[in-house]
């Protein structure tokens, strides 16, 4: 009896152990299984995205090939533009100069038609704190101290609102027929303020070119046609009273507006421009606050 009991005890545990090997292993051959369907499944995702990018490269690389000669022609084109545009300006400044070098005119005539001189003149008149008129060289003269905070390149409110007023003589029909060099100035005062030189207003010629390019976008956003303009930056090398003196110094720091007729080039033509000014896009112009040396300004000629 003890001897069958004993036989029946191996054979339940033979059955138990044979249980728990056939568990294992199935519970093995599953987390293979499921090891290897997560790696399937990276691998196809990584297969997807890599046809995705090689399409999106073969795209561009099928648009450059097409547009191969549209991107020369484009080139060309700007070259061209840019060839006629430094001619222009170099132009308008050789006429700057010698309007400069030039006398009055005798018997203290005006430069320029009566009409355009007498809005001019009572324009200066309106606004004697910020605005001079040279009628003998048909010049237009804007205070820097009063244009611009000191060391700044950013219009006033007060000085927006006056030269909106001159862009609107500008549009006149009296005025169709001129072009617009505007150029800025400044006393001999370096550019020290570190503020300052990290904002763009490097120098004195940085700083007159700026204060240009400020008085420039005003009028384009007043519908000044922008074909008509010509920008530079003269820094202190065209001083009108000396330096000696803070009087002469802010006589220095200054923008000027020279009205030229008009003989520059335009789409291929030549000639006077049309009297109806077209709307400009006015590109903002990041101009901060320079430092404490008076009178500090901007850079050489500038295309327009």
């Amino acid at each position: 009896m003890a001897r069958k009991l004993q036989l029946v005890l191996i054979a339940a545990l033979g059955m138990t152990l044979v249980g728990c090997v056939s568990q294992d292993s199935y519970t093995a051959l599953k987390l293979d299984r499921d090891r290897l369907a997560e790696q399937l499944a990276t691998a196809q995702r990584d297969a997807t995205e890599a046809r995705a990018l090689a399409n999106s490269y073969k795209g561009q690389l099928d648009a450059l090939a097409a547009n191969g000669n549209n991107f020369a022609a484009l080139i060309r084109n700007q070259a061209e533009q840019l060839a006629q545009s430094q001619a222009d300006l170099a132009e308008m400044t050789r006429k700057y100069e010698e309007l400069l070098g030039r006398a009055p005119v005798a018997g203290g005539g005006d430069a320029l038609p009566k009409q355009l001189s007498d809005a001019l003149r009572e324009f200066a008149l309106q606004n004697p704190d910020l605005v001079e008129f040279d009628a003998a060289r048909g010049i237009v003269k804007f205070k820097s101290d009063v244009t611009f905070n000191t060391g700044d390149a950013e219009l006033t409110a007060k000085a927006r609102e006056v030269i909106d007023r001159f862009a609107t003589i500008l549009n006149s029909q009296a005025a169709a027929g001129y072009e617009l060099m505007i150029a800025g100035h400044t006393d001999n005062a370096p550019v020290v303020n570190q503020s300052t030189i990290s904002k763009g207003h490097k120098d004195n010629w940085f700083l007159s070119a700026h204060r240009a390019i400020s008085v420039t976008h005003e009028l384009m956003a007043k519908n000044v046609q922008a074909s008509r303009l010509g920008v530079a930056g003269y820094a202190d090398q065209r001083p009108v009273a000396s330096n000696a003196s803070e009087a002469g110094k802010a006589q220095n720091r200054r923008v000027e507006v020279l009205i030229l007729p008009a003989t520059i080039h335009i789409g291929g033509g030549s000639g006077t421009h049309s009297a109806k000014p077209a709307p400009a896009p006015v590109v903002p112009l990041n101009k901060d606050s320079t430092g404490p040396a008076a009178g500090s300004d901007a850079h050489p000629i500038l295309g327009k």
